[in-house]
């Protein structure tokens, strides 16, 4: 029974996670798709958008991981390309690409989904499964 149990609060994480890094990632392609047409816009946008795209597209991987192994692996290139949006959302912010208050929206949800990643890993890697 508490198997079972486990496996539902699992499931319940990674829906709840693949929902979330999905918006995440919509909310910096609108962000970011009605920039002014300059260089700098340009290679900002689309560095940021690639990272956050994949950190949606790789934690749903990892959910369809075929092992503990496999999960594990996709959600360290989650947490990187968590880290690496975030570097992104500051270089936007510091070169005037985005305003103060779009990059707080986005920053946040960001930093949280960091930090949530962080510490899963952390858990993974302390409790593997045999």
């Amino acid at each position: 029974m508490k198997k079972i149990h486990m496996e539902q609060r699992t499931i319940s994480f990674n829906e709840q996670f693949r929902n979330r890094t999905k918006h995440y990632a919509i909310s910096i392609c609108r962000a970011f798709s009605d920039l002014p047409k300059k260089e700098i816009n340009w290679i900002i946008s689309k560095q940021v958008i690639r990272s956050a795209t994949s950190v949606a597209a790789n934690f749903r991987a990892a959910t369809r991981g075929r092992s503990h192994a496999e999960y594990y692996s996709k959600l360290c290139i989650v947490v990187e390309e968590s880290d690496e949006t975030l570097f992104w959302l500051e270089m936007s912010l510091e070169t005037n690409v985005i305003n103060q208050q779009t990059y707080e929206d986005i920053y946040s949800e960001g930093q949280e989904l960091l930090q949530v990643f962080s510490k899963t890993k952390k858990r993974l890697k302390e409790n593997p499964k045999k």
